[in-house]
Parts: C-alpha cells; sequence; structure tokens
C-alpha cells in the first residue's frame, strides 16, 4: 500500500508520519510543560486521521497490459489484437470528425501538394470493437500503405489514385477498400461514410451495410499480429521523463504546422499537460464524444522528403530512409533524427 508521508509542526515540536498512524516525536526539551505534551496527544489523533485519508491505493493492473501503441495501461485481451489503420478526410466539409478521440496515434500527412498542401489524417485503432461511429472515411495514397505496415495494421480506406495498385499487393498489406456505413448526414456522398464496428443499417434509406467485424471476416484477414509484425513500435518509459534536463531543450508551447490549407495548429494545454489539435481557425473536435478536443501528450514532428507523381499533385513521402525532426512533450521540445 502506498502512503504519502506527512509533515506537521505543532508548537515548537517537529513531527515526522510514516505509514499509518506511526508517530515519532522529537521534544525540543525533555521536561516540555504539561499543556505541551496535552496538545502532542491531541495533534496525534488529529494527524492519525490525516494519514488515513491520504493513504493511495496501488492501481489494480491485474487483467491488463501496457499497449504497445500508447504505453498505457489497457485490457490483456487485446495484447495480440492488430490495429487498423484509417483514412480520415480532413476537408472542412468533412467535419465534423466522429470517434478521433478513440484513436491512440493519429498521423496528419499532406495529401497532395495541390490545393494547398491538403493533408489527411490516419489514426491508429488498437480497440476497433469498441467503434461505433468513426470517420468520415476517404481514399489513401502509397505512404498510407507504409505506415500501416510499421504497425502491422489493417488499412480502412475508399480507394485511391491508380498509384496505390503496387502497394495493395505488396505481401505486408491487409486492406479494406469501401463499403463501410453511410450515414445521411445532409452532405454529398463522398463526405457520408464511416466505420462502424457492427452491421448498419441506414434508418433514412433503409440500406443496410456491413460493418468492420464482418468486412474484415469477409476478407478472411487475421485479427491477431501475423508473422510479418516487427514488434513495438515505440519504446515507452514507465515513468514520466522530464525533457527541460536535457542540454538542446526548447520551451515550445505553439507549433504551427507547415499545412496552409487547413491551418493546422498544436497549442499546449497546461491544465492537461498536453497539446489540442486545432485546424481551420477552430478546435478539433469530436462530435461523437461530447465535443472533446483532439489532444496529444506526445508529438512526433518527421521531416521527410517526397515525391511527386503528377500534375494532379499526388505525392509519396519518402519514409523508408532517415532524416530529422522533433520530440515534444509537457511543453518542451529536443530535436530527434529518425530511420527506416
Amino acid at each position: 500500500m502506498k502512503k504519502h508521508q506527512v509533515l506537521a509542526v505543532v508548537a515548537a515540536m517537529t513531527m515526522m508520519l510514516t505509514g499509518c498512524g506511526n508517530v515519532e516525536v522529537e521534544v525540543a526539551q525533555e521536561s516540555a510543560p504539561a499543556e505541551i505534551w496535552e496538545t502532542i496527544e491531541a495533534a496525534e489523533e488529529t494527524i492519525e486521521v490525516a494519514v488515513e485519508e491520504t493513504v493511495v491505493e496501488e492501481e489494480n493492473h491485474d487483467g491488463m497490459y501496457r499497449s504497445e501503441l500508447t504505453g498505457e495501461w489497457i485490457d490483456l485481451s487485446l495484447q495480440n489484437q492488430r490495429p487498423i489503420a484509417v483514412m480520415v478526410d480532413n476537408e472542412l466539409t468533412a467535419l465534423q470528425h466522429y470517434g478521433l478521440t478513440e484513436a491512440d496515434i493519429v498521423y496528419e500527412l499532406m495529401n497532395s501538394t495541390a490545393n494547398g498542401r491538403v493533408t489527411r489524417l490516419m489514426p491508429i485503432v488498437k480497440d476497433w470493437a469498441a467503434l461505433e461511429q468513426f470517420g468520415s472515411i476517404r481514399s489513401a495514397r502509397p505512404t498510407n500503405f507504409m505506415l500501416a505496415a510499421e504497425y502491422n495494421a489493417i488499412l480502412c480506406h475508399d480507394g485511391g489514385p491508380f498509384y496505390i495498385n503496387d502497394y495493395v499487393a505488396k505481401a505486408y498489406t491487409n486492406n479494406i477498400s469501401g463499403g463501410f456505413a453511410r450515414f445521411s448526414n445532409g452532405k454529398s456522398a463522398e463526405f457520408t461514410e464511416y466505420i462502424t464496428y457492427e452491421d448498419y443499417t441506414n434508418p433514412t434509406t433503409g440500406k443496410s451495410y456491413p460493418g468492420l467485424a464482418t468486412q474484415i471476416s469477409n476478407y478472411n484477414y487475421k485479427t491477431e499480429y501475423t508473422d510479418l509484425y516487427e514488434g513495438a513500435h515505440f519504446i515507452f518509459r514507465t515513468e514520466e521523463f522530464d525533457l527541460s534536463d536535457q542540454s538542446n531543450v526548447q520551451a515550445v508551447k505553439d507549433v504551427i504546422l507547415p499545412h496552409p490549407h487547413n491551418s493546422s495548429e498544436l497549442h499546449y494545454n497546461s491544465g492537461t499537460a498536453t497539446y489540442d489539435y486545432y485546424e481551420y481557425g477552430d478546435p478539433h473536435l469530436d462530435a461523437l464524444h461530447d465535443n472533446a478536443q483532439l489532444t496529444f501528450k506526445n508529438v512526433i514532428l518527421q521531416s521527410t522528403d517526397y515525391e511527386v507523381y503528377d500534375e494532379n499533385g499526388y505525392m509519396i513521402y519518402d519514409v523508408v530512409s532517415s532524416g530529422e525532426g522533433y520530440y515534444l512533450t509537457n511543453g518542451n521540445c529536443i530535436p530527434i533524427t529518425w530511420s527506416k
């Protein structure tokens, strides 16, 4: 049982409490007046109560393990389950997003060099059986297949340009393209597709759609990590690490990301010790979960070369390479190098 230490000062005496109700008293003079001892006895009763109230129970992690995606404690039943990676439309018309606060990791990547470097989000989700409505869903690019493979994730998207064909055919690719639930939200068709875990029937149109469980079964994909899984993507510390002790640290509270189309930004929230995500000049809010803001404990900014395929701006990142970047947490930032 973990216990807090309490330091109390009574009259001229100093008392250090260690444990529940065990009081050691150092007296300034051996011949203390009687009224002082009465004060000490009364204080002992008060302090014993204070100690009992400050006892903190150790967290019970039975039946849990530390997630390979976040380092947090999650249900042990998920340990061998492979995650999904989801292509989420990040155009203004696609907002609000649904369910993104359930993601473990979120990538924001330039989707095209055209249209102000428009981006798409690619969340990685471990506990996909908990998804009620997630998205909306849009097409993929070659880079997304490579990144999803790093997690042995099933990539969920709706099509893409012919440049993805070679990557769909890779041995490391398991992907589900299209066929997800269509919600009646008053928007044009490309902004109506969402992942649901269970099969879904649109109450307006009466049309039914297979949920993620059915889709994975129909594709005959393994739900547990395959032989191609290379192991945990990140190494997490079990305790908080203070970057302020690093020689090359800088305090960074605000980050303007290089995406002019949606003007995405990160702003440090000292109350939660996380970086809150903003785009199009507003907080990014999850419509499914009480408008909770998308926020991150750890941020990695990865500088990567890319190749443009054609005049439409279709491109591919050079993610199997090496380069520089930055790591941010708790309002501090250090430069990093990465390699794959």
